[in-house]
């Protein structure tokens, strides 16, 4: 038996996903992380998995979806972020949104009653201290600058960076239900599970001036030349854009019909999605911001129904760090200069809840399968956990890499299925076709991989 341990570093969902996945094969894991001993600037409690930004893990839509086929793989895999997050859902329509603390509280109890598991509370500063033990480093964007530095001389090089960006956080009660009204967007899901805020031609106008307007938060000067990822820009960053970018953004008003004024079509509409179980709270859907808080406060308030809203929390913007890791790891996730050290999570550069803790799943995995001295390939590049990793470590260009969120672009390609009668499909039949087959061949291949039998989801069997 080896005396090697598994020491994963950082309590986030790819730290935990990892340290849940280790110890289910049945090795020993040190999980460390430094809250509350040390905070972050997004971070507001010590618990392990906190949501820092939306309470979102976007579509749960497995056939149509990348991200929905995602969570089914995970789910499969016996993930611990998915199992939690099935026990703390709260209605999206056909997104998958949880209770933020009854998550992240489900995914600490269960880790913290392993018995292979031991949960450290403190700041790992010097990596050398663990020599040949194996370590998984999940610290995520907010890494600590003392680990940071250490990660810079590891990697030989400066780390890549980009900024993300907070929605702001409203209490239902302030919200005027006078003018807003429940609905989701072409009523998928319960058909009511977004509050929805109508806009007319003259209050859209305005209210894009006045963000462009509103005072900004000021940057560092080595702030200055990092970009922001496309997944999540603040709103006055796509309002730059174009003054109907937001119309066809966030602010779409399409599959949505006013119940207090059903013959008028709302210009643009504003959504807000619920953040807690208790329905207390909403998040305000695509309203990342870097608006400084008192313009917040006044802008989001011209924004009809929300104009005595009480925000919980408002909007905010951190700067989020990553490797390149196309040129850096192999297609374990190892360090190639020093095979004993792996990475996991949003630190290689993917982007998402459900991505990063996709890539603490693998990682878990593969050490663990080192440790026990087990053959573990990679997942097929067919399923969506493989397409991700090869994506990361080496199907991306180096010198252009940045955050990648799942899609089915990332997939080996497949032959769209014809009509009955033999006919091309066209258009959106044809997206849709190729889009679900893609789906079916992933959980094929993924069983395989796993040694399970082939089923479809219940929903979809049905």
């Amino acid at each position: 038996m080896t005396t090697r341990k598994l020491h994963i570093i950082g309590g986030g969902l790819a730290g935990s996903e990892a340290a849940w996945q280790a110890a289910q094969m049945g090795v020993e894991v040190h999980l460390h992380e430094m809250r509350p001993e040390r905070g972050t600037d997004a971070h507001v409690t010590g618990q392990l998995a906190e949501l820092v930004c939306s309470n979102s893990f976007r579509s749960d839509d497995w056939e149509n979806n990348a991200v929905g086929l995602l969570h089914e793989e995970m789910r499969r895999c016996d993930s611990v972020i998915m199992k939690s997050a099935a026990q703390h859902k709260v209605p999206a329509g056909g997104a998958l949104a949880v209770d933020r603390v009854g998550f992240a509280g489900s995914v600490e109890a269960q880790l913290g009653a392993h018995p292979n598991i031991e949960i450290r509370r403190q700041e790992i500063t010097d990596l050398s201290a663990f020599k040949d033990d194996l370590v998984i480093l999940a610290t995520g964007p907010l890494t600590s600058p003392d680990l940071s530095a250490q990660i810079a001389e590891l990697t030989g090089g400066d780390d890549l960076a980009f900024f993300d960006a907070i929605a702001p956080i409203v209490y239902k009660d302030s919200i005027d239900f006078d003018r807003a009204w429940f609905q989701s967007r072409y009523d998928k899901g319960d058909g009511a599970d977004y509050i929805n805020c109508p806009l007319s031609q003259d209050q859209y106008e305005t209210f894009i001036r006045e963000l462009l307007e509103g005072e900004k938060t000021d940057f560092k000067e080595w702030e200055k030349t990092t970009p922001y990822f496309d997944g999540c820009l603040p709103i006055e960053v796509m309002a730059e854009r174009g003054a109907e970018t937001l119309r066809f953004g966030p602010m779409k008003p399409v599959g949505l019909t006013n119940k207090h004024d059903p013959e008028t079509k709302p210009y643009a509409v504003v959504q807000l999605r619920q953040d807690n179980a208790l329905g207390t709270l909403y998040n305000m859907v695509g309203f990342q911001t870097k608006l400084k808080y008192a313009e917040q406060t006044r802008i989001f308030k011209m924004i009809p129904g929300l104009q005595e809203a009480s925000f919980a929390r408002l909007g905010g913007l951190h700067r989020n760090t990553f490797i390149n890791s196309p040129t850096l790891l192999d297609d374990h996730m190892r360090l190639t200069s020093r095979p004993n050290i792996r990475f996991a999570g949003q630190i290689t550069g993917v982007e998402g809840y459900v991505e990063s803790a996709s890539i603490g799943l693998l990682a878990g995995r593969f050490a663990a399968a080192e440790l026990l001295d087990r053959s573990l390939t990679s997942p097929p590049s067919t399923t969506a956990l493989g397409a991700l990793i090869q994506h990361i470590t080496g199907g991306a260009d180096a010198k252009t890499f940045q955050p990648m969120n799942i899609n089915f672009g990332l997939f080996p390609p497949i032959e769209t299925p014809k009509t009955k009668d033999g006919k091309r499909l066209r258009g959106k039949d044809k997206s849709r076709a190729r889009k679900q087959a893609l789906s079916h061949r992933a959980l094929k291949d993924l069983a395989q991989w796993l040694g399970t039998d082939f089923h479809v989801p219940s929903e979809a069997a049905e």
